[in-house]
């Protein structure tokens, strides 16, 4: 049964509040106490920012029209790359390219806003403005009709959606400490290794392709930079898909378990995941764009390989030999074979990956988990937001 509703116009029961950038070159007014918000820091599915890139001082805060965004105070990116959308944890100052977005009182409530405003993106984004830059003005929020349910209902309703965004969190948080224990012992056993070639310890580098006609609207996901964070980190939203009759056509590219995959071209050379226990797929290929490595018997190890590519040194010698063709900017394989890397004894790496194995599964397992949690959200957000689903089906209150 559908619960009592009020109609409004999006616009009605929001405040929107500007954003600023502090003069550049003024030193004092940069590198303060205070962070600063664009939309790098939270162009993610994460419901909280809590790091930004860069911060300024009071003085900055006080000299430049930025404002500072309050505790679960809301955050939209309006100019460019358009709605990205974040929580507030603690005070935050932010620039022109975003709104800052505060519900009124006793009409609707911060995190219930929150959700209503990921379930309206689509309609937010078809009112965009501009000929140049797509761009989210306050005539946009004005053209947005919503119904809200009581405060009370308001509350239940964020309270189911935040317990499975909270959980993401969790997962997310568990899964940066146990990279980072992996990471730890990584480096004390790297930097006990000899200059070699990475070459000489790769049974293959396989390329990917895509058929002829561009990527399909479903079928057999095929793997780019778009999707390429990091192990355990994968964006699902900008997937691409090849058909199966394609797929089992493949000779190479196709992923398995345990396959390190490295990004070989553009400003994204050298980005580098892993495929693991079914992450982020159970059966998936790579594009044009994609290598994937495989380690011989003298590097026992994909785990290593991984964290070995990750190293900022390597990344960036990497980027240098793709950058530095000017007709076409890029790697082949040759160049990444010749990637020279200190390499340990093979008794040591086999150590290693028994140390790092269980780490590394848990981690696949979080993963695989935060996307299920984020599916079950994402069906559940639009029913909850139009009143077809109640709180009461989901709680089991009759």
């Amino acid at each position: 049964m559908k619960s009592e509703r009020t109609s409004h116009q999006l616009a009605d029961v929001i405040d929107l509040i500007g954003g600023g950038t502090p003069k550049t070159s003024i030193s004092e007014y940069w590198d303060g106490e205070i962070p600063w918000i664009s939309v790098k820091d939270f162009n993610n599915d994460n419901r909280y920012v809590y790091t930004t890139e860069k911060s300024i001082t009071k003085a900055g805060l006080g000299n430049s029209s930025t404002k500072l965004l309050a505790y679960d105070d809301i955050i939209i990116s309006a100019r460019g790359t358009v709605g990205e959308l974040a929580m507030i944890p603690f005070p935050m100052a932010f620039n022109q390219s975003c709104y800052g977005i505060r519900g009124k009182k006793d009409i609707i409530i911060q995190p219930y806003l929150y959700y209503l405003l990921k379930d309206s993106m689509c309609l937010l984004k078809s009112q965009t403005h501009g000929s140049v830059f797509d761009t989210i003005t306050r005539e946009t929020f004005a053209n947005i009709k919503i119904s809200l349910p009581s405060i009370p209902e308001q509350q239940m309703i964020a309270d189911i959606l935040s317990a499975l965004d909270d959980k993401i969190t969790v997962n997310g948080n568990i899964n940066h400490h146990l990279e980072q224990i992996a990471q730890a012992i990584f480096n004390e056993l790297y930097f006990t290794g000899d200059l070699s070639i990475l070459g000489d310890y790769l049974t293959d580098i396989e390329s990917g392709s895509r058929p002829k006609g561009g990527a399909l609207l479903s079928g057999i996901p095929s793997i780019g930079a778009e999707n390429i964070e990091r192990f355990g980190v994968y964006d699902y939203s900008k997937e691409k898909y090849i058909s199966l009759d394609f797929f089992q056509r493949l000779q190479r590219g196709v992923v398995k378990s345990g396959d390190v995959l490295l990004y070989k071209d553009g400003a994204y050379t050298g980005k580098t995941s892993m495929a693991l226990g079914g992450f982020p797929h159970q059966q998936c290929a790579i594009n044009e764009h994609v290598f994937i490595l495989r380690t011989n018997n003298k590097m026992p190890s994909q785990y290593f390989l991984y964290l070995l590519l990750r190293l900022d040194e390597n990344r960036e010698k990497l980027f240098t030999m793709a950058s530095s063709k000017a007709a076409q900017p890029g790697l082949n394989q040759n160049e990444v074979k010749a990637l020279q890397i200190l390499i340990p004894n093979v008794k040591l790496i086999a150590k290693f990956n028994n140390e790092v194995e269980p780490l590394f599964k848990q981690i696949a397992n979080n993963a695989l988990e935060n996307r299920r949690l984020a599916e079950l959200r994402d069906t559940l957000l639009p029913k909850l937001m139009s009143g077809e689903l109640s709180v009461s089906d989901i709680v089991g209150v009759k």
